[in-house]
């Protein structure tokens, strides 16, 4: 076994209703605070699941200011904007209410406010320095597990991505709380599950890092997601299958933010980049493409996932390898999603600039199991077209 570190939140939250007390979580963990700032987006505003928040903080008179502003793929404009306004209201602690990109902004949020260091010289790993303002992330939907990681991914330039990760990125307090997903559209709810599903898988099949704990949690997370995805996606007023849901979003955030991704993630930050594909849905749109270019190097771990994603399977660990694939294969038809690049916009001309920026995610592509060349991820867009 090799030696190995895991960092987490030190306090977790697992409750339907739970956004409701957030203020007074935060009067008994944080007493001295008096003006909280909530990052959340426009969308998440109008559908009015943000009012009982702000009302269980005005209980505890807490002071609330609100950024609405982030918006899928957070550029750094936008990070910056976010910043400027946290410190000119002198907010004293933050919460992520949102998806992936708020819970991102967030963090970067509590870390800039009080410092006088540069988001320019954050990029990359460990580059923080400092400490942040007390942080709270509440996931509204079911896929990134940003409210456990110590990672916030930024737009740089026109469509690259970059990220930030140092462990002051880790939260104080994460809640999950059902009632703030009931709103998705089932093809939200699908695609941010599958790429919670891709965090679990990645994370259990690292090249670096892959530890007994991120792999517990990378099985429990996909039993949790695989038996839920298609009730919550079919009947999304079903809390229990929302809570566990967001509970194995989490526990694979858990585990990736530990045991780090890998190629998918890599190829599919392009197409997210570039033509503004939802970061879930890009992940499963090169999924199974990247998990058959994998599968020479990484069929007895596929296997082993399999006894929980397509458990009838049978026979050698690579013919159990890719009854795993065709499962999350089927998985996405099933739910409804896109499953070609092209159904995207994507045509053939497209897929030389895809590769190259694909190429530019050194900080995933490090992980993946199997070298990727940048002919290799022209190979695979072009079967995943």
């Amino acid at each position: 076994m090799n030696d190995f570190e895991f960092r987490t939140v030190p306090s977790l939250i697992s409750q339907t209703g739970a956004a409701t007390r957030l203020g007074k979580i935060i009067r008994q963990e944080f007493p001295a605070i008096s003006h909280v700032l909530l990052v959340t987006d426009a969308g998440f505003l109008r559908t009015g699941l943000v009012q009982p928040v702000i009302d269980s903080l005005e209980t505890e008179q807490l002071k609330v200011s609100i950024f609405s502003d982030v918006i899928a793929d957070p550029p750094e404009a936008i990070v910056l904007q976010a910043v400027a306004n946290a410190r000119d209201l002198q907010v004293e602690l933050v919460v992520g209410l949102g998806g992936g990109s708020s819970m991102d902004v967030a963090k970067l949020i509590a870390i800039l406010a009080g410092s006088d260091q540069s988001l320019a010289t954050m990029y990359g790993i460990g580059n923080v320095k400092g400490k942040r303002l007390p942080l709270i992330q509440i996931p509204t939907t079911a896929g990134t597990g940003s409210e456990v990681t110590p990672i916030s991914i930024v737009t740089t330039g026109a469509t690259t991505k970059m990220g930030v990760v140092a462990p002051q990125l880790y939260a104080d307090i994460a809640i999950l709380d059902a009632q703030l997903t009931t709103g998705l559209p089932a093809k939200v709810t699908a695609a941010t599950g599958i790429d919670a599903m891709v965090h679990a898988i990645e994370a259990y099949t690292t090249k670096h890092k892959k530890n007994p704990l991120s792999d517990m949690l990378a099985v429990q997370a996909l039993k949790l997601l695989w038996n839920n995805i298609d009730e919550a996606c079919s009947n999304g007023s079903n809390l229990a299958a929302r809570q566990a849901m967001l509970l194995g979003a989490m526990l694979a955030g858990q585990s990736f933010a530990n045991a780090p991704c890998a190629a998918v993630h890599a190829l599919a930050y392009p197409v997210g980049g570039i033509f503004h594909v939802p970061h879930g849905l890009s992940n499963s749109l090169v999924l199974p493409h990247v998990l058959r270019f994998n599968a020479s190097h990484a069929a007895e771990l596929y296997a082993e996932l399999a006894a929980i994603i397509a458990p009838e399977a049978t026979g050698t660990a690579e013919q159990r390898c890719h009854a795993m694939i065709k499962a999350m294969e089927d998985l996405a038809v099933r739910v409804g999603i896109e499953t070609r690049l092209s159904q995207v916009g994507i045509t053939e001309k497209d897929l030389d600039q895809l590769a190259s920026d694909a190429m530019l995610q050194t900080r995933l592509l490090g992980n993946n199991p199997r070298e990727v060349t940048k002919e290799d991820a022209r190979a695979i867009y072009a079967a995943a077209l």
